[in-house]
């Protein structure tokens, strides 16, 4: 027969919560970022050969003033190059980019949320301030008309 001290004391075994998430517990060693960099000295590695690839065996052209004028069908080309945009392209595309990058801050939040929780970190009064500047934003371009097209 078992006795019931080691029945008790095996169940608060199986019971116990750890204080801390084992991602803080064990730092990192400089071995663990040995994929990293390979992956980067690859990459890096990658883009200096095709670079040099082209360099060596790429076609030499001769630049001439026929060469380097516009092709328009056979036609001679008239007037600029470059046609004008409204502000209001640019201005879209600097709202998209801007909000885009916030989303990209919010990923490594949402990837760390609970192992931040585990810890008893303060992770989510930070996060409702980000979101609350973010969509203040979005109400003040809003009330502004940066998103209208008719004006």
């Amino acid at each position: 027969m078992t006795d019931d001290a080691t029945l008790l004391d095996s169940s608060k075994k199986r019971l116990e919560v750890p204080a801390k998430a084992d991602f803080f517990e064990s730092p990192m060693q400089i071995a663990d970022y040995y994929p990293i960099l390979v992956q980067i000295l690859i990459a890096s590695s990658i883009g200096v050969v095709v670079l040099v690839a082209s360099h060596i065996f790429g076609q030499r052209g001769t630049d001439t003033a026929i060469k380097n004028t516009p092709y328009e069908c056979g036609m001679l080309a008239e007037g600029s190059g470059h046609a004008r945009f409204a502000v209001k392209f640019y201005v879209t595309a600097m709202l998209f980019i801007l909000f885009d990058i916030e989303v990209v801050f919010l990923i490594p939040w949402v990837m760390v949320f609970r192992e931040f929780l585990a810890a008893n970190l303060p992770i989510i009064t930070p996060v409702f301030f980000f979101l609350f500047v973010l969509i203040l934003g979005l109400f003040y371009e809003l009330k502004k008309g940066a998103i209208e097209w008719d004006h």
